[in-house]
């Protein structure tokens, strides 16, 4: 699949982000009231399946994502493609070992977070998507790479629902040899709106 259909607006949500997204200044959008904290099954199915049709080309084993935002998407992308899905913990972390973590700095929330892995569940030759809700700056995915690469598996691309590409996740992500798929791509936040790519 060409890079640019891996990132074409799918327009039924970037309709949604123009008419229905909160901004706070320049860098906060919140969709939280039908994609993160309250979630609507029906379009959470629809871009699920979206993005695991994008997805599909690489051929996934697995689909790995972080908690807990990332597992309501996640899910529907691993259904669609028939291959399980396993989350980063990051709440409590604990999991048994052997495990992989990361501490990766959290700017939305303050402090640190730490992400947790099991090495039962991401094994060596597992083919890897990452699946999560937003892209910002990418230090979440960066680390998933990272951690499942030391378990040997192999990452072959990592879809989000929304980025912000003024946060230059996409280009961190890219500079690990990973394709990125997105399904709508916030340029700036500007007077109260959101500016979208191909809108």
């Amino acid at each position: 699949m060409e890079p640019q259909d891996l990132n074409a607006p799918y327009l039924p949500l970037v309709r949604r982000i123009e008419t229905e997204a909160t901004i706070i200044g320049d860098q906060i959008l919140k969709i939280d009231h039908f994609l993160n904290h309250r979630i609507e099954p029906a379009f959470i199915v629809e871009l699920g399946r979206e993005l695991a049709r994008r997805l599909s080309a690489c051929h996934p084993t697995m689909i790995l994502t972080a908690e807990a935002s990332g597992i309501a998407p996640g899910l529907v992308v691993a259904q669609a493609l028939n291959v399980p899905l396993v989350y980063a913990k990051k709440y409590a972390p604990q999991v048994e070992s052997p495990y992989i973590s990361r501490v990766i700095p959290s700017p939305t929330k303050g402090g640190e977070t730490k992400l947790v892995l099991s090495q039962r569940y991401v094994q060596a030759g597992a083919r890897i998507a990452l699946v999560d809700d937003f892209l910002s700056n990418g230090r979440t995915a960066v680390a998933l790479v990272e951690m499942a690469r030391e378990a040997g598996a192999e990452v072959l691309a990592a879809g989000f629902i929304v980025e912000k590409r003024f946060k230059n996740g996409h280009q961190s992500i890219a500079r690990l040899g990973v394709p990125v798929a997105t399904l709508a791509q916030v340029e700036r936040l500007e007077n109260g709106k959101a500016i979208l790519l191909g809108a």
